[in-house]
């Protein structure tokens, strides 16, 4: 919980009451790797905020193909977002790729607390924005970028991922198939 307070107090004060309100709504958890927090399909209202680790959200799609929407190392949220926000079911199931810690909040009492504390609003609307400008530069660079490029892209973005990820982990993330990024590693390894 001191890494996210950091966190927070880095970009704008905190109330002391403000601190003890966000440490009474929140859990400190720890997951081992392929550990399950969301299921496709449940109802949820949890979001977590990792401490430490990777962990991934996907979505399973009708012919049973894995589709990776999002990795969460250090310092990202991570949740079904459209389920909460929505009130539906779970697309997606978040899982862990190695041991995790993670701070887990219920979704009502964290939007809660954006109307008892201004300060933290401020954070959040930070870390929404911080959350649309990595989607958008996803989808921009699905659209205008070769796959060899969004995969050297990546790798900067998450420099340790290839230890504890899957092939298919990545190549579903990248929009390729395991075949096209076996060739992509071939050819770079080659220069």
């Amino acid at each position: 919980m001191k890494t996210l307070i950091e966190k927070i107090k880095n970009n704008q004060n905190l109330s002391q009451e403000a601190e003890d309100y966000l440490y009474s709504i929140s859990k400190e958890k720890t997951f081992s790797k392929g550990d399950i927090l969301i299921h496709q399909g449940q109802q949820v209202n949890k979001t977590y905020f990792v401490t430490e680790g990777c962990l991934r959200s996907y979505c399973i799609d009708k012919n049973g193909k894995e589709h990776t929407l999002q990795f969460a190392i250090k310092n990202w949220w991570i949740s079904d977002f459209i389920a909460i926000y929505n009130n539906e079911l779970a697309t997606l199931t978040v899982a862990c790729l190695k041991e995790s810690k993670v701070i887990e909040f219920n979704a009502k009492k964290l939007d809660t607390m954006l109307n008892l504390f201004p300060e933290f609003e401020i954070f959040q609307r930070h870390q929404l924005e911080r959350h649309v400008v990595n989607l958008h530069k996803r989808i921009l660079n699905q659209l205008q970028l070769t796959a060899s490029e969004r995969y050297n892209l990546f790798l900067e973005q998450y420099p340790e991922i290839e230890q504890f990820t899957r092939n298919y982990h990545m190549a579903s993330y990248l929009g390729i198939t395991q075949e096209s990024l076996s060739r992509i590693r071939v050819e770079k390894s080659k220069k």
